[in-house]
């Protein structure tokens, strides 16, 4: 129970990575936001999780939304300790000069503004308490980028840099910032970084990851679990590779 009496939000908690995370949070003790664009997703996550969970309607890209979502969890917690951003979306694999205008600014608005968004709402609340743990969730993409994924690779290859400028800035207020870094799962996301899901093409992702098989959100819950918790009261600016040896 190492996130006993902790609160956190975790946005893009209704699937994917997220809904790991969120699970992984509250079966060790953690009260947990749920937070999605698709209420519906989110509310039913935050049912089958339990009573230590609540659900939440956000768009990370929308300052207004962020705000709404940062006021329901210290109306109900009271208190923010953890913030994980793990919302994200990618463009479907193209050549970098085809990505369309929308699917750029899409990315960029999710990816990235969200985390300014996030900060810029939370981060006086955890500087006035002292203490707080926020956890971006980026990518092997933003270390080790593939062909055809140009604009998702540096948004998130950005997230790195920004939990690291986050983390030195934060560090004197008792904030610690971290990342991590999956690759590809069993998530919604999937098909879309493949370009097409066939036993051909997972093969051949599968071929470039030497522990042989896709993260999973469980994987994702336990490494983001002890980042977030005061086991990890040492760790600050770093981008853990929870990724099966991809990037070696």
């Amino acid at each position: 129970m190492q996130l006993e009496g902790k609160t956190a939000i975790v946005t893009g908690g209704a699937s994917g990575f997220g809904a790991g995370i969120a699970r992984v949070f509250a079966e060790h003790g953690a009260r947990v936001m749920i937070a999605d664009i698709n209420a519906d997703a989110a509310k039913e996550t935050a049912r089958e999780l339990g009573d230590q969970t609540m659900a939440q309607h956000v768009d990370v890209s929308d300052g207004a939304s962020v705000n709404a979502m940062a006021e329901a969890a210290l109306g109900a917690f009271g208190h923010v300790d953890i913030l994980v951003n793990n919302a994200g979306i990618t463009h479907m694999p193209t050549p970098l000069e085809d990505v369309s205008e929308a699917d750029f600014d899409r990315v960029l608005n999710v990816n990235v503004k969200s985390v300014y968004l996030t900060a810029r709402t939370l981060v006086p609340h955890m500087k006035s308490r002292g203490s707080g743990a926020i956890l971006n969730v980026a990518s092997t993409a933003g270390l080790s980028p593939r062909p055809n994924l140009n604009w998702y690779n540096a948004s998130k290859g950005w997230m790195i840099t920004a939990t690291k400028t986050m983390a030195v800035e934060l560090a004197p207020k008792g904030i610690r910032v971290n990342a991590i870094c999956p690759v590809a799962g069993e998530t919604p996301l999937l098909k879309r970084f493949m370009g097409e899901d066939t036993p051909e093409m997972r093969a051949k992702f599968l071929s470039t990851i030497p522990l042989g098989r896709f993260s999973t959100p469980q994987d994702m819950g336990n490494a983001a679990a002890f980042l977030c918790s005061d086991a990890a009261s040492m760790i600050t600016g770093t981008a853990m590779e929870v990724d099966g040896g991809r990037c070696i």
